[in-house]
């Protein structure tokens, strides 16, 4: 029996974001880059790939290290960091991972016989005369790289532009010979930066990083992340290298823009910036993206949604749930671990994470995903810092007789949790807690109506609890 899929997709002490994904043989493979528990920059650790089978989404293998930072010659003592790749099966068979350097404006590539093997470094992308792109007069800086084959054709593109900052003109395609590393042609800009984009249809979404490129039918579709940040949207074309146009956003890792359960600019995680794909597993489409955890902006975990298409192609904003990688709604029965949180907040609204401006939540007012120990042990994810009207929300369930409802809590506390169904609902019950520095469980008899639900957990009282799972029964 499979497993059910769970968000984060990944164990919760892993930190992938920025998931390209692929299907490789009846296999997903997600390559990303790898954040550091605790770590004070973005994409500290070196590369690693997960997979799972394409009908157990739920049944995720960690396939290991695939390629270190020092791997790369420029980088032999590993002061660089790895960032955002991204992968394509060559003319030849073989698998080409693009990434680029934190410190450096040239794109690198590495290549292995199988998916998901050690990667060895193979060149640098470069014009015919062997300048690498990037570095000749007029080229832009080259940032995260997204790739994809056609015949003997690679099409590249890249690119990073700041609100404001007019000398990036946007997201470049550049195509590249069957060599993977010459250009054949010349890169061209095929959605503006915010500076460049009055008339264009991008006002407000213009790009700003994280290009990735997908096909379905004859339309190529290319992902990115907005000078939002923390939405992933797309733009669609007949063509590869020209004529995008934008069409929207598929998902947001705050959930703003949705208002199907709540206003559309109310906040419901603490965001910041996105980076993911879409991709067709088993007949079905997802997007892969990545939220935040631990109160800053460096330790992002790969989500999956569910995606669904228009008959003209269009892509509806598809809301977090902790339930995407499953297809349907989780078992309303049984325990499930506090991390899977997809909607997060208090009565103080914030949309961004730590280190993102002036959202920036670096204090003790408000809740966040966290773990014990250091980096790489495997201590399962919880909650800490649930205050004065700290809500916990997980979507969706398929309740059917619970009469009874367990939290496991630990922290300096004296309140209780309300058991909600929607996040402005009333409360169906309220487990009372109190002071203890260990795991305790508390039971109240809740009843939950039948049927698919939300649950929310809203802390009310004195002190600072931390809830590590629900049970119910």
């Amino acid at each position: 029996m499979n497993k059910q899929g769970l968000n984060p997709y990944l164990p919760s002490w892993e930190y992938v974001p920025d998931g390209e994904p692929y299907v490789f043989n009846d296999r997903v493979y997600v390559y990303g880059s790898h954040d550091r528990f605790n770590g004070h920059a973005f994409c500290l650790n070196d590369y690693v790939c997960w997979s799972a089978p394409v009908n157990d989404l739920g049944n995720w293998r960690n396939e290991g290290v695939i390629y270190r930072k020092t791997d790369d010659p420029l980088n032999p003592d590993g002061d660089m960091c790895l960032y955002a790749p991204d992968v394509t099966l060559g003319p030849d068979g073989r698998y080409y991972l693009y990434y680029v350097l934190d410190k450096v404006p040239v794109v690198s590539v590495a290549v292995c016989d199988t998916p998901a093997g050690k990667f060895e470094f193979h060149g640098y992308v470069q014009y015919a005369d062997g300048t690498r792109l990037g570095e000749r007069d007029g080229d832009e800086p080259q940032f995260d790289p997204g790739v994809m084959t056609e015949g003997q054709h690679t099409y590249l593109y890249t690119g990073f532009c700041a609100p404001g900052d007019q000398s990036r003109h946007g997201a470049m395609a550049t195509i590249l010979s069957s060599d993977m590393l010459t250009i054949m042609e010349e890169p061209v800009f095929v959605i503006p930066s915010q500076s460049y984009s009055e008339g264009s249809g991008y006002e407000g979404h213009a790009f700003f990083e994280a290009p990735s490129i997908r096909k379905r039918g004859d339309t190529y579709y290319l992902v990115y992340s907005s000078i939002v940040m923390h939405e992933l949207c797309y733009a669609t074309s007949q063509f590869p290298n020209k004529g995008f146009q934008y069409q929207g956003v598929i998902v947001s890792n705050c959930d703003l823009h949705i208002d199907s359960y709540k206003p559309a600019d109310k906040p419901m995680y603490y965001g910041g910036n996105n980076h993911g794909s879409i991709v067709e597993i088993n007949g079905d489409w997802y997007i892969f993206y990545h939220r935040h955890t631990n109160g800053d902006a460096f330790n992002r975990q790969g989500c999956i949604e569910k995606i669904f298409f228009q008959e003209d192609g269009r892509i509806l904003q598809v809301e977090m749930t902790s339930c995407g990688p499953n297809g349907r709604p989780l078992e309303g029965k049984g325990e499930y671990p506090a991390y899977l949180a997809c909607n997060l907040f208090t009565q103080d609204d914030q949309s961004y994470t730590g280190g993102f401006g002036a959202g920036a939540w670096l204090d003790s007012r408000f809740p966040k995903i966290t773990q014990d120990g250091r980096d790489g042990d495997e201590e399962t994810g919880y909650i800490a810092n649930m205050v004065e009207s700290a809500t916990a929300g997980f979507k969706y369930f398929d309740c059917k007789g619970i009469r009874e409802v367990s939290i496991k809590v630990r922290g300096y506390c004296n309140g209780l949790f309300e058991v909600k169904t929607a996040w402005d609902g009333p409360a169906l019950g309220t487990i009372p807690v109190h002071f203890t520095n260990h795991w305790k469980p508390y039971t109240a008899e809740i009843i939950i109506p039948d049927g698919v639900q939300a649950l929310y957990f809203t802390y009310r009282g004195s002190g600072s609890a931390s809830l590590a799972a629900f049970i119910l029964a």
